[in-house]
This record gives C-alpha cells, sequence and structure tokens, in this order.
C-alpha cells in the first residue's frame, strides 16, 4: 500500500546538522509534520551581543496547519532551550517525559505561556497518534534522566532518532538503556536511523558516570577546607554525584547560580535527586561552618561571564568568595568555542589560591561524557539495522566521522546522507535521495529582539568593536547654495583618543570642508551623495593616516 501512495516522506533538520546545539528535526508524511526537539545554541565569538541562536522555523510557521506535535527527547538546553520561542509563533502540543516537561513548564512560566500550551506526559511506553505518524519510545541514557529516543512509524516506513545516547551498563538512576527495545525496533524493519554523531571522533567506550562519583568522593574526603563543584545545571546525574559524595564526607551543600538552583528544586520535587533532608544550605550559611563541612555546588564550567563560578573567580560574587586553600573542581569538558574562557576563569582562581582541578589531564574521574563514542555509535547502528543513515548532532567532521563507522557496519555509501540544515531527505516508495531545500538558518536574539538583528548589523557591530565610530556633524545654509554655515564637527569614540590625536582631527575636518565646498560648486545637493563622497573621502585619509578603518556616519543638517 505504501508503495502505490504518492505521498513523500521528508526527514530534515531547521537545526542541528553540522553543528553544536539547537536542535530540530522535522519528519513529514503528505500533511502530517512531527517536530523532534526545540533548542537553542549559544552565540558564537562573532555573534557580537547576541543572547541566545535558535533556528528559524520559516517553513512550520508556512505549513502550520500540518503540525501536529513536538517532541523532546530530553532536557537538556541545546534540545528544549528554544522551546518557548517556537511556541509563541506556533502553538502545539508538546511531548516529553516526566522531568523533561517539569523542566520545560519552568520556561514556558517565565514566557508566559505555560496556560495556553498543551504538555502530554510520555514515558518509554507510551504511543503517540500524530495524523499519519505513529511516535513510540525507548529509553537510552544520557547525562541527565528521562531521556528517550524516539520511533516514528509513516506509511512508508520506520524512522528512528536516537536522540542524545551513550550505552552506561551502570547507570547512576539505573535507569537503563533498553536494549530489548530497539531490537525489536530493529527487527521490524527501519527505513532510516538518525543518530547521536557527538563523540563520532572518539575511539572505544564512552566511561560510566559512576567512575565520577568515585572520583568527587576521593577529592573530597582529602580536600582540608571547601570543595567548589562546577558542572552543567542539567546535569542531574552529576548533582546527585555530589550530593553523594557529600554525605560520604559528612558536607553540606549550597547551591549556587540561578539555573542550578531552578534544576535542583524541580529534580527534587519530582523525585530525581535523592537529597537527605537539612543537607541544602542557603549561601549566606557558607561561612558560619566548618571550611571542611562545606560544598558548594555551582554553574560556571564553560567559563560564561555572568555565571557564579567567574564571578567568584573575579571576587565579584556578592555571597561567595574563593578562599586560599579551597578545592575547585569544573566537572565539565568545554563545548568547542569556550576553552578561552574556561581557561581565563582557571588562572583566575589560581591567582586567589584556590586548587583547581579541570580538563582530562589534571585528575580523572570527575567528568565523563554523555554521548556515545564509536564503539557505541557502532552498536547502536548494529542494532537499529537501518536501511539509510542520516548521522546528526555534531560539527560536520563529525557527521562525517559517523558515516564512516555507518560503512565499517555494512551501510552501503550510497544509503548514507549528511547533509546540512534546510537539505531534505525523501524517501517513496522505499527509496530514499537527496530532496530539495527548505529555508533553514539561525535566528539571533538580543534582548527582546527576535531575528531583528541580521548580518548586516552584526558587520557594523564587528566593525564598531575593531575601529570604532567617527560621526561628522555638519550644517549648510539653505538660502546662500548650500555653504557651511557650522562644522564640521567630528566626534570620535573608539578610534583616536581626541586630545592626543588634534592634528588627525584638524586634517579630517579640512577634508570633509574641501569635499563638501567642491560637491557645492559642481551643483550636487543630494543628501545621500554628499554622504556617499565625505564618507569616502574621509576613509581615504584616515586608512592612509592610520590604516584603520572606522565606521563613519556623516550627518548634514540644513537651516
Amino acid at each position: 500500500m505504501s508503495k502505490k501512495n504518492p505521498d513523500k516522506l521528508l526527514v530534515f533538520a531547521l537545526g542541528g546538522v553540522g553543528e553544536i546545539g539547537k536542535n530540530m528535526y522535522v519528519i513529514q508524511y503528505a500533511n502530517d509534520i512531527v517536530v523532534v526537539d526545540a533548542g537553542l545554541k549559544f552565540p558564537e565569538e562573532d555573534m557580537l551581543g547576541i543572547d541566545i541562536v535558535i533556528p528559524d522555523i520559516s517553513y512550520l510557521l508556512e505549513n502550520r496547519d500540518k503540525v501536529k506535535g513536538i517532541l523532546i527527547t530530553h532536557g537538556h538546553e541545546d534540545h528544549i532551550g528554544g522551546l518557548s520561542y517556537v511556541l509563541k509563533q506556533l502553538n502545539v502540543p508538546v511531548y516529553g517525559t516526566k522531568l523533561t516537561l517539569g523542566l520545560i513548564e519552568s520556561k514556558l512560566k517565565e514566557a508566559g505561556l505555560l496556560g495556553e500550551t498543551k504538555r502530554i506526559v510520555i514515558d518509554a511506553d507510551s504511543v503517540v497518534e500524530l495524523g499519519t505518524i505513529q511516535a513510540s519510545f525507548f529509553k537510552t541514557n544520557h547525562s541527565i534522566p528521562d531521556s528517550v529516543g524516539v520511533a516514528l512509524d509513516t506509511p512508508e516506513g520506520t524512522i528512528v532518532h536516537t536522540g542524545d545516547f551513550k550505552f552506561d551498563y551502570t547507570p547512576v538512576n539505573e535507569q537503563y538503556a533498553d536494549l530489548q527495545r530497539m531490537a525489536e525496533i530493529g527487527r521490524r524493519g527501519v527505513l532510516a536511523l538518525l543518530s547521536d554523531s557527538t563523540n563520532a571522533e572518539r575511539p572505544g567506550y564512552t566511561p560510566s558516570e559512576k567512575n565520577v562519583g568515585e572520583g568527587l568522593e576521593d577529592i573530597f574526603h582529602k580536600s582540608a577546607q571547601r570543595v567548589v563543584v562546577a558542572t552543567f545545571a542539567s546535569n542531574v546525574h552529576r548533582i546527585q554525584q555530589v550530593i553523594n559524595a557529600a554525605i560520604a564526607t559528612n558536607r553540606y551543600i549550597a547551591v549556587v547560580g540561578r539555573s542550578m538552583v531552578n534544576v535542583v528544586s524541580i529534580a527534587a520535587d519530582l523525585g530525581y535527586l535523592d537529597i537527605p533532608e537539612g543537607m541544602i544550605i542557603e549561601p549566606e550559611e557558607v561561612n558560619k561552618l566548618a571550611a571542611d563541612r562545606v560544598v558548594i555546588l555551582c554553574t560556571g564550567s564553560q567559563g560564561e561571564p555572568m555565571s557564579a563560578l567567574t564571578r567568584m573567580a573575579r571576587s565579584t560574587h556578592r555571597k561567595v568568595d574563593i578562599l586560599p586553600g579551597d578545592t575547585v573542581i569544573i566537572a565539565a569538558t568545554p563545548i568547542p568555542g569556550n576553552e578561552r574562557y574556561v581557561g581565563r576563569t582557571v588562572d583566575e582562581l589560581f591567582r586567589l589560591g584556590a586548587n583547581v582541578i579541570y580538563g582530562p589531564g589534571s585528575v580523572p574521574g570527575v567528568h565523563v561524557s554523555g554521548h556515545g563514542s564509536q564503539e557505541e555509535l557502532k552498536l547502536m547502528l548494529n542494532i537499529i539495522k537501518p536501511k539509510y543513515f542520516i548521522p546528526i548532532h555534531g560539527e560536520y567532521r563529525m557527521l562525517r566521522q559517523h558515516a564512516q563507522l555507518g560503512e565499517a557496519v555494512g551501510i552501503d555509501r550510497s544509503h548514507i546522507f549528511v547533509i546540512d540544515n534546510g537539505e531534505t531527505v525523501e524517501f517513496q516508495g522505499g527509496i530514499g535521495r537527496k530532496g530539495s531545500k527548505v529555508q533553514a538558518g539561525n535566528v539571533l536574539i538580543d534582548g527582546l529582539g527576535v531575528g531583528d538583528v541580521g548580518n548586516i548589523v552584526l558587520r557594523d557591530r564587528k566593525l564598531l568593536s575593531q575601529d570604532g565610530i567617527l560621526v561628522v556633524v555638519v550644517t549648510l545654509s539653505k538660502q546662500d547654495g548650500g555653504s557651511i554655515v557650522s562644522g564640521p564637527d567630528i566626534i570620535s569614540r573608539g578610534f583616536v583618543y581626541v586630545r592626543e590625536s588634534e592634528g588627525l582631527l584638524d586634517e579630517a575636518n579640512k577634508i570633509v570642508s574641501s569635499t563638501l565646498n567642491k560637491l557645492m560648486h559642481d551643483k550636487v545637493n543630494e543628501w545621500a551623495s554628499l554622504k556617499t563622497n565625505v564618507k569616502d573621502a574621509l576613509g581615504r585619509f584616515l586608512y592612509e593616516q592610520t590604516r584603520r578603518r572606522p565606521m563613519i556616519l556623516p550627518i548634514i543638517m540644513e537651516v
């Protein structure tokens, strides 16, 4: 029946292919669209002033009547962080596990969307009908509880999306990956597998999270003073390991950092954290206890400028100071691009006299990845046995490496698609091929502005940050043929220090005056032409004199 059906099955990403973060994948059959995840990513260095980046959902808005729901695989920011922005424009049901929805509800409440968003709790045994597409789920291991993979049964065949995963045979919360369910899905036949590529470059297996607990407890025992642990707020397993180590060494825990406080509160309320009564103390109480009785659990493992650990390192935190002899554990690996920020924070902590444990080369056992390495990726491919394979999650080189692993386990090279955001893979009659492209890309969030900062604004910000700005103010006479009444006055910001560059600015004044006088003589009086000529003449002069290209902003008034 499906092979005679003229409708095509489309699979593509609006975000999350060939990059770290802002995951959003779309599966469409005829008039039914299912979205998997709605994440964000943090800005790159050249995105000056940008707070976060979310996917461009223009395609979904154009087809809003076809979107049946958004399935969320787990509660990390790169999978749920863009949801509140999406739901403001596209009010559709959201499906997620108990903890995942708990974290989502906190975001929706902040955005004022909690009351109008339909939220459906699912678990590994749930089956959801989404038009002609049926969704079922299977348990996976990741660095947050309640993570699931998704199997989408369509008239063309089954699409499996793994979410983020590893195979941890000794999980902290005893939530074992459901290998039997995965094998059943594989035996039924899978048309295409979308699988996590984050650690595709890393050989072997990813160690168990249990290893971290042993490492932390050992450090806690050896530390004569306070212990500060910085990790991702959403890494609930790691937080439980810190709690366990604190129990073993008779220490209290102070939770510092807004997102950390939020996640600990939600996870504890929902039963995902086991915290003894009275163990959590307020940050103000830290200095009232003996130093060897305190653990400070905080955000800042990525060196974020406004995070709790970074402010402690700069001695600008209102409630907690780093003291000589404190032990600081950064229990995370820097996300690519954040290494410099982490390094700067580590330097500042050392300057304050702290003993800092960071990176894979310091003390083993304080961090393991939540993503499977090469042998686990091959195991997933062998269990699911897909006809077609689409590597997802991770930079482009990781997708390529994962594609090679797919070939190594016997998938035909022509059945592996390494795609970019917006590129579609279409299936019809059991045959997969590259399809047409849909609109995809980045939407930049700056403060309350969503998408109002584009490449031109970023280019201007970059120019301003490099060479500054010159504002040239001139008043022309309306009656006297455009002669200069006052000015030119030149205001410099971020270009040169005016008091030490009077000669340069005097010469710049003369350049502007002579340019305007020549234009008036030639009967050129259109303001656009006047401004362009002033910019060009002044720009050439300043580059010759300084080898800098400041932004030049002429302001011409007429009286």
